[in-house]
Parts: structure tokens; sequence; C-alpha cells
């Protein structure tokens, strides 16, 4: 593997009890009653247990192990770092150069002002939530392997599903918090005394579960269905995403193409974030029809005063003239006196309906693996390749074709279309300005607290408390 442009990360644990050990009888606790959580069956379609299961009950029916898996789903719907009220596109929308913030949260505020501290309330709670779900992810993982009620196909889908989970929130603790420890046991013994990883070893782990994961999953119909579970497609969107982030291009060009020969854009951009989307590749589907996203409650804004988040200056500047997604995913509000006019992300429009869902949350959309395939075409010197593939994206958006013809230009390029394509989507903003080196140059400008060392988070006070293996806390923290 390459040595990547980013710095290593260091790695914080909290979680909203006082040690790892806690955290993990807190964790099999929530899990055990939790499949029986009202909300997962309307998830996945599938009707939770009714009353307390023991584990190893919970591993003789297949109706069981969809239904724990169902509560993983609803808790990354609800709860947390992905789609929840702690989630990334926010948050990393303000700590980076997307959003501006007008609230009173203390540990928002924070990140908005680049003035965060180890006691962080979301810091501590994006660790507590992303462990509490790899908890409940490996648990699924040793049951199915021990289980001798379910059917060797039975096992490879809940097992493919749960490694799955496994490295999808260990991608996002890695690049939030740097080096991490990669759990793999339900041993509370063993958890409670952890160590961090060196980041390109966090990143073969997530490559080692995401392949995995492949061989195990179901091939899902790319043009059919709502793509509500992760099938094998969405293990090869996060491999194509893993492998750019650790510069290996082939395999990133490779697994982009398999995802772009299967799926298709959609054509009016106005429609890319419903519900039927054929560029979607997976989506978190609302608890109850006809609610919709979280993403459409945080960022549309409906009075002013009142609101919240707001497109940034900045970003707006991004737009080239006649751009389509300017005119379909952003819209602005005046106040009642035309004083204050703000702008804000219109992807998903529909706050209320009254018969159905219309819009899910979409966590990976076939729009990235153009991008990701452009990137790694460029560094591969296949520039037609690369050319082809982002002006895909522009074509769809209304725009002529980029004319830029080597590495450099290609790579500003590929940007630039990164930031104004996938803004407010869980955080893509913030990664790419951190894995290419340039936050010091775009954000030092604008952020008057900013430091080299805000590339990391810290790692929540708490944790290193009750683990000094976590220890030392990261630089500037």
């Amino acid at each position: 593997m390459k040595h990547l442009k980013h710095s290593t990360y260091i790695i914080k644990s909290k979680n909203g009890l006082s040690s790892m050990r806690a955290l993990i009888f807190k964790c099999l606790a929530l899990f055990l009653f939790g499949i029986g959580f009202i909300g997962c069956s309307d998830f996945v379609e599938v009707d939770a247990p009714k009353n307390v299961l023991i584990s190893e009950t919970v591993f003789n029916d297949p109706a069981t192990v969809e239904s724990a898996l169902a509560n993983i789903y609803f808790k990354m719907r609800e709860e947390g770092m992905v789609s929840g009220n702690l989630g990334l596109t926010t948050s990393l929308g303000i700590y980076s150069d997307e959003l501006d913030y007008f609230g009173f949260d203390s540990s928002y505020s924070q990140f908005y002002n680049h003035n965060v501290i180890a006691g962080n309330n979301t810091i501590l709670g994006w660790w507590s939530h992303a462990y509490n779900i790899i908890y409940s992810a490996n648990d699924i993982i040793k049951g199915v392997d021990n289980s001798d009620a379910l059917t060797a196909e039975e096992k490879d889908n809940f097992k493919g599903q749960a490694l799955f989970v496994r490295a999808y929130f260990h991608s996002l603790l890695a690049n939030i918090y740097g080096d991490i420890p990669y759990i793999k046991t339900t041993d509370y013994r063993e958890n409670n005394e952890v160590s961090r990883l060196p980041l390109t070893d966090v990143y073969e782990n997530i490559i080692t579960d995401l392949m995995d994961s492949v061989d195990l999953l179901e091939v899902m119909d790319g043009n059919s269905g709502e793509r509500v579970l992760p099938g094998q497609d969405v293990a090869k969107a996060l491999l194509a995403r893993m492998y750019l982030y650790t510069e290996q291009w082939e395999l990133a060009a490779s697994m982009a193409t398999d995802l772009i020969d299967t799926y298709s854009l959609e054509t009016d951009i106005n429609h890319v974030f419903l519900k039927e989307s054929p560029e979607t590749i997976w989506q978190l589907k609302p608890g109850d029809s006809p609610r919709n996203t979280q993403e459409a409650n945080q960022l549309v804004i409906q009075f002013i005063p009142g609101q919240i988040y707001a497109l940034s200056d900045t970003f707006l500047e991004a737009f080239e003239a006649g751009d389509l997604r300017h005119a379909n995913w952003v819209e602005s509000i005046s106040n009642t006196d035309n004083t204050v006019t703000l702008h804000f992300a219109h992807k998903y429009k529909a706050l209320f309906t009254e018969t159905e869902s219309l819009e899910y949350s979409i966590l990976f959309r076939l729009a990235e693996q153009y991008l990701i395939r452009a990137e790694a075409r460029a560094y591969l010197g296949n520039i037609p390749g690369a050319q082809e593939d982002i002006n895909t994206i522009r074509n769809r958006a209304g725009l002529a074709n980029n004319s830029a013809s080597t590495v450099n230009d290609l790579m500003e390029a590929i940007l630039q279309e990164r930031q104004v394509e996938l803004f407010t989507e869980q955080g893509h903003r913030w990664f790419d300005l951190k894995r290419t080196g340039n936050a010091s140059e775009v954000l030092s400008a604008i952020k008057p607290n900013w430091q080299s060392t805000d590339v990391l988070f810290p790692i929540p006070e708490t944790e290193l408390e009750t683990n000094p293996n976590l220890l030392p806390q990261n630089g500037g923290y």
C-alpha cells in the first residue's frame, strides 16, 4: 500500500458510560433488548421479536437475525454518525467550508469556530455510537458462525451484512480520528484494553472485511427495489472509496467500473434524491411512512430567524454559471423584511408528505463512483478516460465538457466537481480536503482559529482516562 498523503491520525474513544467495559455491557444489553425495538420492522419490513431474547435463541431463527440487523440499520438512521441527530453531514459541513452555523449548541459552535475540546459531546457521541454498532455487528458474526440452525445461504448473507457494517463504521472512525482500534471481538476483556492500529493497518482491515463481504453477500438487482439492505454492490461501493483513499488506483477504477456497468445515472437532476432514483446504491428507509429524511429536516430553512444551518458564501462561489445543481439543489429564503437572504441545501425537498415517504437517506450513489474512477484514471495516466467520467457528471448538470488535459489540471477539476456534486452528503467535502492535504490552504483563510492539527479530532477525554492504551492525545488538544 502506498504512503498516504494525509497525516497519520490518532484515535479517540468514549462512550456515554465511564469506560469501555461499561460500554460493552451496555452494548450487549442494548443489542439483546433492542432487537425488539419498535420501528425496526418498518425499516426492513421484518417483524421484530416481541420479547427479550437470549443471544443463542436469536441465531436459531433467520427472522430474529434479520431483526437484529434491522436494529443496526435503525440505529444508523436515527441515532448517530450516519444520518441521525449527530450525523456527519451537518457537523462536518460546518467544520469545513460548506455550511454556516447559527445555532447555540456549544459542541457544534466548537466545530464551526475550530476550538473543539476533548470533552466535546459530539466527539464523544460519535465514538460511543460507532463502537456500539460495531459490537452489535461482531455479535451477529459470532452468533451466525456458531449457529447450527441457519442454512449456509442465510449464514453468508447475514455475516456479509455484518462484515460490511463493521468495515463501514471503522472507515468513518478512521477518517475522523485517525489511528483507531479495529474491534473484531465481543470479548469485553480484550475490548477494555484495546490499542490503536496505524491508519494503514486500519485500512487493510477495512478492505479485508469488505472483500469477504463481497464474497458472501447476495447480488442485488441494481435497477429495481428500494435498495435499503446492503448487498454485494454496497460493499463494492465502499471498497472503491477505500481503494481511492489508499491510492490503489487500478483497484479503485476496476471496482467503480463494476458499479458503473450495473447502475445508471438519473437523467433528471431534480429526481436524483427520490427513493426510486436508479443511481442509488444504498439508502436508509425512514421508519414510519410518510416520514422523510433527517437531512431535509436539518438543512431546509423554513423561517428566518429560526435557521440553524445555511450554505456558506465560500461554497456557493464554487458553482459555475448555468450549473443545474445550483438551480435544483440550492434554494434561498429571505426574512419578512427582505433584509436577510440565506441559501440552503435542497437536495432533499420533502419535509412533510401525507401518504408515503418520497425520499430516503442516500449513503452511496453512482455519481461518486464516476468521480472515483475519474480520479483513479487521472493518476493512471488515462487522460481521455478521466475526462469522459468527469464530463458525464458535468453534462448531466448542464455544463460543457472540461478540457483539462494534465493530471494536475484534471485533479483540480475533479475535486471541484466533487465539491459541487457531493455537498452536504456525509462529510465528503471534509474528507476530500483532508485526504488531499488541502485542508490548511482552504480553511486557514476562512476559519480564524484553524490549526494544522485540526485535521484530527480529539480523543474523548474520558476514554483516555479509562483506557491508557489509547494515549497519547492527538496533537493540538
